[in-house]
């Protein structure tokens, strides 16, 4: 590490409490996943900060709500430009707090250029709609005008996996619709956020606009509990979605929590290479620490014996290291006890039964990318969420046995299916339990502009521009009477 590195590390680095950056004498230190060196000191905010954080965001509610469509999509754009010219850092920074490879930060860094240039489009013509009223003889010389109006300031909770694009998926609308927003950064990857703060810092925005406060999450019940922050917008385990329910019953909570998405080979899929690559890719990058990586992989017995060889291949052929390596594919889980979990869930699945194709080995908090056939039903590798490089793969006769299948779980977030016959296409639309299908290719899938969120035990509500910003917001109608139409 160089002089100016430790100096970085050591001099703690400040959160933000209504655009302004602040301090505390209570630090975390944020360690790269990979080999456990330093990366960065955190001051954590105080009871107070977190009081003056809620108020700032509370008082902003009018001034941004009021502020015109230019400020906010102005801000919006001076953090999409300045996001994309410092990508590099950016990515490193990524890269150094959550371990997932540096080619994969890049993305993220460039994903999130477009969610905060699309909420600078959305900011530009959310307006609302006229509704005639005269479809009915007492509606005669009337026009509702509906518009949709913040609920008030988003409490964003952040997950670690994706420390940058998932934040920008919550600030971003929330910024768009004029709603005050305050982060909180999963522990372990609050330097993305704070980064963000600090590009904040630099827009026009009202003062309370934003804060960032990287608090314990034993620390989280003052901001999940207040009732000056009416809506909550959380990514991240089942458990803790339903404990944030729990604790604030009344307010609007939009959840995007776990699952273990299914790859659906069907009986007319040619290109089994193709299949084999993307499912290989999908189901590892990031670790598979993503909630739509692949898990599950159902093979229509008429490929299995071609298909199950080129996937394990293809599995193998996956390069493991350090993630600032520009060759590895796959880096480390975001710690040491994940992985050990992992690793645990995998010699539970194969004492039950199943067999290990390849993988199954941990260093540290790298595991080797992992398939499993045969693998019971019952497995926690097959039913709950691994959120690690593992692929289940489960070999069925018909397409009825393979979305049966796909849909015994919990969850439903989405799913890959990879076929060319259209009417597969929509039985499988029509029968599959989950947010979203993405046919031809794998669950993974994703873009940014789209509405995203799952059902069942995968969340409520869905992200993407358009749709979060549905979510921040309520519809109020006004009704003009005396207007001749």
């Amino acid at each position: 590490m160089t002089d100016e590195q430790d100096a970085v590390v050591a001099k703690p680095r400040p959160f933000w409490v209504a655009g302004r950056p602040q301090s505390s004498d209570d630090t975390l230190e944020v360690r790269h996943p990979y080999d456990g060196t330093d990366v960065a000191t955190v001051s954590v905010p105080t009871p107070e900060h977190v009081e003056a954080a809620i108020a700032a965001a509370a008082a902003a509610a009018k001034p941004l709500r009021s502020a015109p469509a230019h400020v906010r999509a102005n801000a919006l754009e001076h953090v999409s430009r300045t996001l994309a010219a410092r990508t590099e850092e950016i990515a490193e920074t990524i890269t150094a707090e959550n371990g997932k490879p540096l080619k994969w930060s890049t993305i993220e860094v460039a994903r999130a250029v477009s969610v905060f240039k699309f909420a600078a489009e959305e900011a530009r013509r959310h307006i609302g709609e006229l509704q005639r009223l005269d479809t009915d003889a007492n509606g005669e010389r009337r026009l509702g005008l509906i518009r949709r109006r913040p609920r008030g300031p988003v409490l964003a909770v952040a997950p670690f996996n994706f420390p940058l694009n998932l934040v920008a998926h919550k600030v971003a609308p929330a910024l768009a619709v004029g709603a005050p927003v305050i982060v909180k950064p999963a522990s372990a990857t609050p330097l993305s956020s704070l980064l963000l703060g600090e590009i904040l810092a630099e827009t026009d925005l009202p003062p309370g606009s934003f804060s960032v406060l990287p608090v314990r999450g034993s620390a989280m019940s003052a901001l999940i509990e207040d009732p000056r922050l009416p809506v909550i917008s959380f990514t991240g385990s089942t458990g803790v979605g339903h404990g944030i329910t729990s604790a604030a019953p009344r307010k609007h909570v939009v959840m995007e929590l776990g699952s273990n998405s299914a790859a659906i080979l069907c009986p007319d899929w040619t290109d089994l290479d193709f299949a084999a690559r993307r499912i290989a890719t999908f189901g590892n990058y990031q670790a598979g620490q993503s909630c739509i990586a692949v898990q599950r992989v159902v093979v229509h017995r008429s490929l299995a014996e071609e298909f199950i060889p080129r996937l394990v291949a293809e599995v193998e052929a996956l390069h493991t290291g350090d993630p600032h390596d520009p060759t590895v594919d796959v880096g480390p889980l975001i710690d040491e006890r994940n992985a050990e979990r992992v690793e645990t869930w995998v010699s539970e699945a194969v004492a039950a039964g199943a067999t290990l194709l390849t993988g199954g080995t941990r260093s540290g908090a790298t595991v080797a990318p992992t398939v499993l056939s045969g693998v019971p039903a019952s497995e926690k590798v097959s039913c709950e969420e691994v959120f690690g490089p593992v692929l289940v793969v489960t070999v069925v006769d018909t397409l009825e046995e393979a979305f049966e299948v796909a849909n015994g779980t919990d969850y439903g977030l989405q799913a890959g299916v990879f076929t060319r016959d259209l009417q597969v296409a929509f039985q499988a639309s029509a029968e599959l339990e989950v947010g979203g299908v993405v046919i031809g290719d794998v669950p993974s899938y994703r873009a940014d502009q789209m509405p995203y969120g799952g059902v069942k035990g995968s969340g409520t509500g869905r992200e993407g521009l358009r749709s979060a910003m549905d979510d921040f917001t309520e519809e109020q109608v006004m009704v003009l009477s005396g207007i001749d139409l």
